[in-house]
């Protein structure tokens, strides 16, 4: 069976995240979005923990359910310790098979930090022990670097990561099956990092709010299982791994460098030419995503066998509110959205599959022209950049900043 999988997301538990994010609305909100499998996110947290022991129930194959919706155990932890006389800070995601190796992890994560203090728990663990004790704990959990571009928190930041998979985890690198590529990168910008070929190119929304689940997601062919979706990851099965839905990456709020006090965004030729100064009060700039994957690419394309596709997405409730000219979450957008997907069967089905002839039905002649434009790729963007999400277009805006993003790859249906 096709399911979608969004495994990295914030309880209500973590810093700036909605208190609507609990067990209850995470299930409705994977039902209109249509999201199989969801992960829980922050299950070092003791308190959220003793909540999904209450409400979820096991499926008999590595994952719970509540009210039909399934969820995989996972939690981000925050990695921050000193390595080759700089301070590292590394955001890990942990998937897990159980409550019982939840428990015995987190008694091991413990002595690192306090796991009271934040659903996504700073530890003082060097990211290579992370794993080395979570493959102990058991071998059937995985560790995936999570958003692995991002200036700050990640294992190719610019300002506190490293340049390679074994710079950061040592021998522990045979334990890394895939990574999370982040809001701010897409698969070709991966593509163009070598030691990437020997893992799973993985994406996920990292939601902290219930409208932001599925703005990033994974699509596989195979059972709700805890075992086989670990196995589809761990032997990079491209028949069973069928796409992932991704950003626009230009809308990610790091893509490029920039400096957002002075309202400066720049592409990685301009950084360059300016030596990585901001050209109005002289401090140094962001780094971004993109002047990054520069810095560290071995080649220009991948060889054609390692791709898994990939499509660019719009979340549907920015699509309405861009086609009535309101905003995302006010009230005439909810009532659009959920009017669409309730009459079309959810979200994805929406953006993907259903025929635009049939979403005209349900859907106001102006949604329907905007879904069209945002399949065919003709959509405009300024790139975020320091912090700040980029703005994507659909009806026009200022051409002469923007870049215009062509059609996704292949035909996924």
């Amino acid at each position: 069976m096709r399911i979608i999988a969004d495994l990295h997301l914030h309880s209500k538990f973590s810093r700036a995240t909605s208190r609507e994010m609990d067990v209850e609305t995470l299930a409705r909100w994977c039902g209109w979005k249509g999201i199989s499998v969801v992960g829980t996110g922050d299950f070092t947290h003791p308190v959220w923990l003793r909540e999904l022991r209450a409400k979820l129930r096991p499926n008999g194959r590595g994952l719970y359910t509540h009210g039909g919706q399934h969820f995989m155990l996972t939690s981000e932890v925050s990695n921050i310790y000193p390595q080759g006389g700089r301070l590292r800070k590394i955001h890990n995601m942990i998937l897990a098979p159980s409550f019982e190796a939840v428990e015995r992890l987190n008694a091991v994560l413990a002595r690192f930090g306090s796991l009271m203090a934040d659903g996504r728990p700073t530890l003082s663990l060097p990211s290579d022990k992370l794993v080395e004790y979570t493959m102990e704990i058991s071998p059937e959990c995985m560790v995936i670097p999570a958003h692995v571009w991002t200036p700050w928190f990640s294992l190719y930041g610019s300002n506190s990561g490293f340049d390679s998979l074994r710079e950061c985890f040592g021998e522990q690198t045979r334990h890394i099956h895939a990574v999370e590529t982040g809001l701010s990168s897409d698969p070709p910008m991966n593509w163009r990092i070598g030691e990437l070929d020997a893992v799973m190119l993985v994406s996920n929304s990292d939601a902290h709010s219930p409208a932001k689940l599925g703005r990033e997601a994974n699509v596989l062919e195979c059972a709700l299982d805890y075992g086989e979706i670990l196995n589809v990851l761990r032997r990079r099965d491209r028949a069973k791994f069928l796409f992932t839905i991704e950003f626009f990456p230009e809308e990610g709020k790091y893509h490029f460098d920039g400096h957002r006090a002075c309202n400066q965004r720049l592409s990685p030729e301009e950084t360059t030419a300016l030596r990585g100064v901001c050209p109005v009060c002289g401090r140094p700039l962001t780094v971004g995503v993109m002047s990054r994957v520069v810095a560290l690419a071995s080649r220009e394309d991948a060889p054609a066998a390692n791709r898994i596709p990939f499509r660019h997405l719009i979340p549907l409730e920015e699509i309405i509110a861009e086609a009535l000219s309101a905003q995302p979450g006010s009230a005439a957008v909810r009532e659009e959205y959920l009017k669409l997907v309730q009459g079309l069967g959810n979200e994805f089905a929406v953006l993907m599959d259903v025929p635009l002839d049939e979403v005209a039905r349900h859907a106001r002649p102006r949604v329907v022209e905007a879904l069209r434009r945002m399949r065919d790729g003709l959509v405009e963007i300024k790139p975020g950049y320091d912090g700040t999400f980029g703005e994507i277009r659909i009806f026009g805006g200022a051409a002469e900043e923007s870049k215009v993003t062509q059609p996704a790859q292949t035909s996924l249906f």
